[in-house]
Parts: structure tokens; sequence; C-alpha cells
């Protein structure tokens, strides 16, 4: 989960990888646009942080997804201005 959450402007995805491969990180708007890609490249096993800058974007929910070879995950985050 991101850190902290609510958030203005910035939050932190943490995040850990178990085998190497290709990572994608995407942000989504309530409607199931992609807003923005955090990261798409390949990463080695371990933990890793990326940070989200939503200071362009309104206040509301958001969800990020992680990829990562057979893992996916869905989580939900809220912009509070």
């Amino acid at each position: 989960q991101n850190n902290p959450n609510p958030f203005n402007p910035t939050t932190q995805i943490n995040y850990a990888i178990k085998q190497e491969g290709l990572v994608t990180i995407n942000i989504y708007d309530v409607l199931g646009r992609v807003i923005t890609t955090l990261v798409n490249e390949n990463k080695t096993a371990g933990f890793y942080t990326v940070n989200f800058d939503a200071s362009k974007f309104s206040s509301g929910v958001y969800f990020y997804t992680i990829k990562s070879n057979d893992f996916f995950d869905r989580k939900k985050m809220i912009v509070m201005k």
C-alpha cells in the first residue's frame, strides 16, 4: 500500500519483486484510464520504493496496479487537496 494515504501531493509506493523481470506500475483514474506510468523496466529481485507526485491531478480516488511476471496487484489511493 502507498504511504501516506490519503495524501497531498506526494506518496510512496513500496513493493517487492520475488524474481527478476519486467515491472510495470500504472496509475489510473476512476474511469479506468491510465494517467501515468511510474515504472516500466526490468528489475532484479528485491524491495523498491517509487514516489508519486499528484500535484497536477485533482482531488479524488485513484488506483495503481503493479505487474511483474505472474504477480498482479491493484490498490486504491486518495488525493486530498
